[in-house]
């Protein structure tokens, strides 16, 4: 078995040829001192790179940074493993990838779906890179996506949606409707978290997705509901919003069921915090405020979930006619400058045929 030896970027490196013909080895030892020192060289160790290395890598990430996420990133890695389980990583180029994107989307997966898949391609590569692994990350292209979710319910459309929920799950949709709640941070909330003599909740940083802490007042109907789960609280369950003593896990099924029931299919429990935030605005809260209680920390994502629907469009025709109708009866009356510059003239010519006649009748007389 051959070795063969050579310098990048002042490092020697040493490598098996993996063959025992003197030629083939030459080649190889050719083939690398070509490349060395320039970007396109790719080492042996670069070569032995996998993509199961990358996931690791990227899993890894996620856990020592403590993400959230990490069951998404999961399923990421899960999807991308179909197509690259078996490859290396330098073998993974960018028409492989755009490869994967076209057959992904034969497959019926939405834009949104595959761009967070390249996404997670796209770190892993990036972690290699950072780590030396690789020198360099291939170009992945990410699709235009046009199905963001946009919907909302109205007032009456929830309370007949909440109706068809089972009891464990109603508290916590109401929640989420008034609160403009995540999910995930409905689910987590505990009774810690909770002072009922102040009437106010802490969400705790770790809890939030910007990992921001926020506060929100409870008044009114939100009150209500937490005096309802304090009613019902468990002692041997920290979580304000459970099912039988058990935190809420994947609940979409008794949530579909609901949505159907009332006629509302398709909607999502992630609608009511669009819901919320849509109906802070309506209610003539400032947008400030309502952005520190939803937790949104940009402008552009705020205004996302700040929907404008037919009704408001409606209601907005409605005033805009309105006021002009009041500032058209308002307005003084406008006469046209000619008849009025004709009646002057006029006027002025008769004054001029008088005072002439009067001075003529005064000179006859002397």
């Amino acid at each position: 078995m051959y070795w063969i030896a050579y310098y990048h970027r002042g490092r020697q490196i040493r490598e098996s040829a993996h063959t025992d013909n003197p030629v083939k080895a030459r080649n190889l030892l050719r083939e690398r001192l070509r490349k060395a020192g320039t970007p396109e060289f790719i080492g042996p160790a670069a070569e032995r790179l996998t993509y199961d290395h990358l996931a690791d890598m990227y899993l890894t990430d996620y856990r020592v940074n403590g993400r959230r996420s990490l069951r998404d990133a999961e399923r990421n890695v899960r999807h991308l493993r179909n197509a690259f389980g078996f490859d290396r990583a330098v073998d993974i180029t960018a028409d492989r990838i755009a490869a994967y994107t076209a057959a992904r989307l034969t497959d019926g997966a939405k834009p949104a779906t595959i761009n967070r898949e390249a996404a997670a391609l796209r770190r892993m590569f990036s972690l290699a890179v950072k780590a030396g692994k690789l020198p360099s990350r291939p170009h992945i292209a990410m699709l235009a996506e046009d199905n963001a979710r946009e919907g909302f319910m109205e007032p009456a459309e929830f309370e007949t949606m909440r109706a068809h929920l089972p009891p464990y799950l109603a508290d916590a949709a109401t929640f989420a409707y008034l609160g403009g709640w995540r999910k995930n941070e409905v689910r987590t909330l505990e009774w810690r978290d909770v002072d009922l003599a102040a009437g106010v909740i802490r969400l705790r940083a770790e809890h939030s997705k910007n990992k921001r802490p926020r506060m929100l007042v409870l008044s009114g109907e939100l009150l209500d509901v937490i005096r309802r789960r304090a009613a019902d609280r468990r002692l041997d369950c920290p979580q304000v919003f459970h099912r039988d003593g058990t935190a809420l896990g994947d609940f979409r099924k008794a949530w579909r069921k609901a949505c159907e029931a009332a006629g509302l299919g398709g909607r999502h429990f992630h609608d009511m915090r669009r819901s919320a935030v849509r109906n802070m605005v309506r209610a003539g809260v400032p947008e400030r405020v309502a952005m520190a209680v939803s937790g949104h920390k940009t402008r552009a994502v705020f205004d996302r979930y700040n929907i404008v629907s037919e009704d408001d469009l409606a209601a907005a025709a409605e005033r805009t006619a309105a006021y002009v109708a009041r500032r058209r009866d308002a307005a003084p009356r406008v006469v046209a400058l000619a008849p009025v510059r004709e009646e002057r003239a006029q006027n002025a010519h008769s004054k001029a045929a008088r005072e002439a006649t009067s001075d003529t009748g005064k000179a006859v007389t002397a």
